[in-house]
């Protein structure tokens, strides 16, 4: 059990370009019809499906503090007839983050759970998730976070602002050319945000926004590719901004790239790989893996330019047991022009593949 865990990472678990997944699994293909709430539920049918939090919050005095808080599923081979309770049919994971900028310290939990007697999973007809006590959970129009680590963590209500979102064309976001490399994408960018921070026990009183991505698929990246960058901005004009540069194994940009920008009206635009540029100006060596990171960038739109700006340096988790290689996340500032008027924000940056490639192939039994 311990050594499947430990090979099913979260974003190595893919197969590579043109390798079959398994029948019982559907794949993220255009014609896809939305419906909600129920599209924010669990979607077992489908191989890969993550529920997935950022926030930039405030104490009362001002102190600001960033967060992650994501939910995995992974379905396993389905066509296995098993009736007993311990069954893996699913495995779960959780990463949480809290980022204490004010002091300049980085805190970071995973959690790891087959779905057998109860110990973690997601609802199909819900919006229901769970790693033992951790949880994700909706009361009217807002979801409710809780998780809690070692006297360190989080509980907070999340109310949209601005309704969801649909990335790529109609939902579709596509990360490759062969069939099914994609995955079904949406957000709510931007979400009230009011509850606690926990930090050595202590519960700390915060409000500011979140940002939340749900994305389902079976077969979603092609085989060609390192690593990702991916941004989401929240800016002080009400727009907002979602960006992801896919690296390939020669050091570019993977024409898969893409992105969603979206107006304060609601409206969003398809942004396509030619349309922006995402030019690193300054880097950081991990003091923990050595691996080294961009740590400051410039995004260039046809709508304007943003210079991106991580919080502190030190916001990579690493040491995992539930992927097999390190990854940056974390809170960033922004300041820029936009349609020519200066705009300031907040957001979240992901970086996965510079400590090691992507490993899209589940290892020899």
């Amino acid at each position: 059990m311990h050594l499947i865990i430990i090979f099913l990472a979260l974003f190595f678990l893919l197969p590579s370009a043109g390798a079959e997944t398994p029948a019982p699994f559907k794949q993220a293909l255009p014609g896809y019809s939305y419906q909600f709430p129920r599209d924010d539920f669990s979607h077992d049918e489908f191989r890969i499906e993550w529920w997935y939090y950022t926030g930039n919050l405030k104490d009362e005095k001002g102190h600001p503090f960033g967060y992650q808080l994501t939910f995995f599923r992974i379905g396993l081979d389905k066509s296995i007839d098993n009736p007993s309770a311990w069954k893996i049919d699913h495995l779960y994971f959780a990463h949480m983050t809290v980022s204490d900028i004010h002091n300049k310290k980085f805190h970071f939990f995973e959690r790891i759970n087959r779905k057998g007697v109860n110990n973690a999973g997601a609802a199909s007809g819900q919006l229901h998730v769970w790693n033992e006590d951790w949880s994700l959970t909706a009361k009217d129009e807002s979801h409710h976070l809780k998780a809690i680590e070692k006297g360190t963590g989080l509980h907070l209500k999340l109310t949209p602002i601005k309704n969801r979102v649909l990335h790529g064309k109609d939902g579709i976001s596509k990360k490759g050319s062969g069939f099914g490399n994609a995955s079904h994408y949406f957000s709510f960018p931007r979400m009230k945000t009011t509850g606690q921070v926990f930090l050595n026990g202590e519960a700390i009183p915060v409000k500011g926004t979140s940002w939340m991505d749900h994305e389902f698929s079976s077969n979603q990246l092609n085989g060609n590719l390192v690593g990702w960058d991916w941004f989401s901005i929240k800016l002080s004009n009400q727009t907002e901004l979602m960006l992801y540069q896919l690296r390939d194994k020669n050091g570019g940009k993977d024409p898969h790239s893409s992105g969603t920008l979206i107006s304060p009206d609601g409206q969003s635009r398809h942004i396509l790989h030619h349309e922006f540029s995402i030019t690193a100006k300054k880097f950081w060596t991990s003091p923990h893996t050595q691996a080294t990171y961009p740590s400051s960038w410039t995004l260039t739109l046809p709508e304007g330019e943003l210079h991106v700006t991580p919080d502190f340096s030190d916001q990579e988790l690493y040491d995992l047991r539930s992927i097999s290689g390190s990854y940056w996340e974390g809170s960033v500032s922004i300041k820029g022009k936009l349609q020519g008027k200066p705009v300031s924000g907040k957001g979240y940056v992901e970086l996965v593949g510079y400590e090691k490639a992507l490993k899209q192939d589940l290892p020899d039994p």
